[in-house]
C-alpha cells in the first residue's frame, strides 16, 4: 500500500485544506460573528460600523489565532446586573464555527502520521472514532488523494447523534450529550454533504453509524494504519480500543484527541495500556492530545 510522492501542488492543496477546515481563511468573518453573538448575549447595542471593525480588535484577533492553533473556540462571558462576568458555556453551541475543532497542531499531526505510514508502507486503513463534522477524516481523504492512493479506506465512525450520556462511573460528571451540547450531534447527511463540498465523498470513505459498541466489533476493517480516538468518554474510548487496537499494524499510529482535556478518556488510555502492557512512550501533540506508534 503506497502512493506517489506528493508534489508541490499536492502539498499546497493539503495546506489549503487544513486552513479551510480550521476556518483560518475567513477568520475576519468569525470575528464579526463573535462580536454579534457577544452583543446579543449581553444586550449591547449593535452598529454596522462596529461589526465591520470587529476583526481589528487586537484581543479578539489574538484569541481567534490562538484558538485556531490549539483547537479551542473563543468563549464568551455573560454580564450580570451587579457588573460581574461569568462564562457562558452554552454559547459553545453557536461558537463552534469551523469544519474541524481540533486546531492546527492536531491537523498537522494527522498529516504527519498519514505521511509516515504511506512513506513506510505500513499496511491498513485510516480510522477515526468520533468525527463530529468530519473535518479530520476529510483531511485524511485529502492526503490520500494528494498521494494518488486508491487502496486505502477512511473509516468514519460516529453515532451522528452526539456523545452518549454518562453511564459508567468513570464518566460521572462529564455530560456532553446532545441535550447539553446539541452542536456535537451532527447528522450523517450533513457530514456526507460536507465531504461532497470538499469533493472528497467517494468509495474510499465509509461511514459507521451507531454507538461504537454496536458498530466496531463487526466492522469490516482488516488492518489499521492509523487509529484516531475522539470519543471524549471512558466508555467511548474503551468501546473503540477493544475491537480495533489489535487490528492496528506494527508501526501504525494511535492518536488520542482528549487525553488531557477529558480525564475519563485519559483514565481509559492508562488502564488499557496497563492491561495490554504497552510501554511505548506517548508523545504530546498539544495541551489536549497525545499519540504513539504500535511496536511489533
Amino acid at each position: 500500500m503506497g502512493g506517489h510522492d506528493m508534489t508541490d501542488v499536492g502539498r499546497r492543496y493539503v495546506g489549503l485544506l487544513k486552513s479551510s477546515l480550521a476556518n483560518e481563511l475567513y477568520i475576519e468573518n468569525e470575528a464579526r460573528l463573535i462580536f454579534v453573538f457577544n452583543a446579543l448575549l449581553n444586550h449591547l447595542p449593535l452598529e454596522l460600523k462596529s461589526v465591520y471593525q470587529a476583526p481589528s480588535d487586537a484581543n479578539l484577533a489574538a484569541a481567534l489565532r490562538n484558538g485556531k492553533a490549539i483547537g479551542q473556540s473563543v468563549g464568551l462571558h455573560k454580564s450580570s446586573p451587579d457588573g460581574s462576568h461569568a462564562p457562558a458555556p452554552e454559547m459553545r453551541n453557536v461558537l463552534e464555527l469551523s469544519h474541524s475543532m481540533i486546531g492546527r497542531a492536531r491537523l498537522d499531526n494527522i498529516e504527519y502520521c498519514v505521511e509516515t505510514v504511506l512513506r513506510e508502507g505500513v499496511p491498513g486503513d485510516l480510522v477515526e472514532t468520533g468525527i463530529w463534522r468530519g473535518g479530520a477524516c476529510i483531511l485524511m481523504r485529502g492526503i490520500l488523494a494528494a498521494h494518488d492512493v486508491t487502496d486505502r479506506i477512511v473509516w468514519a465512525a460516529d453515532s451522528f447523534e452526539g456523545v452518549p450520556p454518562p453511564s459508567y462511573p468513570q464518566d460521572a460528571g462529564l455530560d456532553i450529550s446532545a441535550p447539553v451540547l446539541p452542536v456535537l450531534a451532527v447528522p450523517l447527511d450533513e457530514v456526507r454533504e460536507l465531504f461532497a463540498r470538499y469533493g472528497l465523498l467517494d468509495e474510499q470513505v465509509r461511514f459507521l453509524k451507531g454507538w461504537f459498541k454496536d458498530t466496531l466489533p463487526a466492522a469490516p476493517i482488516e488492518h489499521v494504519a492509523m487509529l484516531r480516538l475522539d470519543g471524549d468518554l471512558y466508555e467511548s474510548t474503551m468501546d473503540a480500543l477493544w475491537p480495533l487496537y489489535h487490528r492496528v499494524s506494527p508501526g501504525g499510529f494511535i492518536i488520542v484527541d482528549d487525553y488531557f482535556s477529558c480525564p475519563p478518556c485519559g483514565t481509559a488510555i492508562e488502564e488499557f495500556r496497563g492491561i495490554m502492557n504497552i510501554t511505548t512512550p506517548m508523545q504530546r501533540i498539544d495541551d489536549q492530545s497525545v499519540f504513539w506508534r504500535k511496536e511489533a
